[in-house]
């Protein structure tokens, strides 16, 4: 038997074994989970510091729980939530997409500009949306046909997209947009208190959790984040998946653009700026595995509530922005250690289960940590006013 038999020969088997992970990853039945291990998810870990904030707020604010501040506050991360859809998507897969919001403040700066002239403004959203769309697809066929680093790529592209709208607009501004396109960011639905952006983002959300956690296509992100040479050799279409994901973060991207000029009135060329890594971050609040595989949209949509929650609280206690983003951070950080702690521990405990003791106490431990931190701002700032 020559070389070159024999490297077919350990190719093939090599295959075989890439495909049985695979097929293991995209089985559709799961193990079965005790109680006390669902109740170790994360996503229960966020409906406890949700709860936990509710009521320390509802305590320390007596404007917390007011309707009408829920309904505004509600309307203030939306955008944040169409954009971390897709951005989940491609987390899980093992990308990610830097340059959302630079492609919202692009595609919004061009149906600005389109509306400036006089262009009806249907019409300028529809080109907006279509622009977005199309720098998805720049991002996708970059990533997924010429194989460049999503990283890279992205991070070109963020600097790209804005630069092009500051070309769209320069130092203006577009204004005077018809109270029919207004309606879409300051509206509510039928006259309740619910903003249209949040039924919106509810309708989307569930939309893109039924894909995700009920369609093939959704297992083979996860096969694809946990082993993408695996799912390549086993007939996944693993480039013709990464450009429709970042095809449609693009269009994600320029519908939040055009939600959030119609909920300020107006369209500057450096809306949106900065918004991606708050996109990143409610993703991976959420429990979305930063180097894929895992998480899940339920995940997602709860640290998107726990972060606006958060702001929300602490602006009414005039806790300043740069405080605000260090409690984020801090809760962001932990997410990522956190779980990795625990998995190390639990695989040099061997036999005890020492994973039903740990999660409880570092989840404590997080609680400590953050309202030690909140109080101590507080009473800063106090002092300083």
């Amino acid at each position: 038997m020559d070389f070159e038999q024999r490297r077919e020969i350990k190719k093939m088997n090599s295959t075989s074994a890439s495909e049985s992970k695979f097929a293991a990853t995209i089985s559709d039945k799961a193990p079965s989970r005790s109680f006390l291990a669902r109740f170790q998810r994360w996503e229960w870990m966020l409906v406890g510091l949700i709860l936990v904030d509710v009521f320390v707020n509802t305590r320390l604010s007596p404007y917390f729980l007011d309707a009408q501040n829920l309904s505004r506050t509600s309307s203030d991360f939306m955008e944040i939530g169409l954009m971390m859809l897709p951005m989940v998507f491609i987390i899980i897969t093992g990308n990610i997409d830097l340059s959302v919001a630079s492609n919202m403040g692009m595609s919004a700066s061009f149906m600005g500009l389109l509306h400036n002239m006089g262009v009806n403004i249907w019409v300028a959203a529809l080109a907006g949306l279509l622009l977005g769309t199309l720098g998805g697809l720049l991002n996708g066929y970059l990533i997924a046909r010429v194989k460049l680093p999503a990283l890279v790529v992205t991070l070109g592209t963020y600097a790209f997209y804005r630069g092009i709208a500051y070309g769209f607009l320069g130092d203006q501004a577009a204004r005077g947009y018809p109270e029919a396109f207004t309606y879409f960011g300051q509206g509510k639905v039928f006259g309740s208190l619910v903003p249209f952006s949040a039924a919106l983002f509810i309708v989307m959300a569930v939309i893109f959790g039924l894909i995700l956690h009920r369609t093939t296509f959704g297992r083979y992100l996860y096969a694809i984040g946990n082993n993408e040479n695996a799912a390549n050799y086993s007939g996944v279409p693993v480039a013709k998946i990464k450009f429709i994901l970042y095809a449609l973060s693009g269009f994600m991207a320029a519908l939040a653009g055009l939600i959030l000029a119609a909920r300020f009135g107006s369209t500057r060329p450096d809306i949106g700026t900065g918004l991606e890594l708050s996109v990143i971050t409610a993703a991976v609040l959420g429990g979305i595995d930063i180097n894929g595989g895992k998480g899940t949209m339920v995940g997602a949509a709860l640290s998107l509530l726990l972060i606006g929650l958060m702001r929300f609280g602490m602006g009414l206690l005039n806790i300043q922005g740069q405080v605000q983003g260090v409690a984020i951070g801090m809760l962001l950080i932990l997410s990522i250690l956190v779980p990795s702690l625990i998995r190390g521990i639990s695989a040099i405990a061997g036999k005890l289960n020492w994973r039903s003791v740990l999660s409880p106490i570092i989840f404590l431990i997080i609680f400590i940590l953050f309202f030690m931190f909140f109080f101590w701002s507080r009473a800063a700032i106090i002092a300083g006013g």
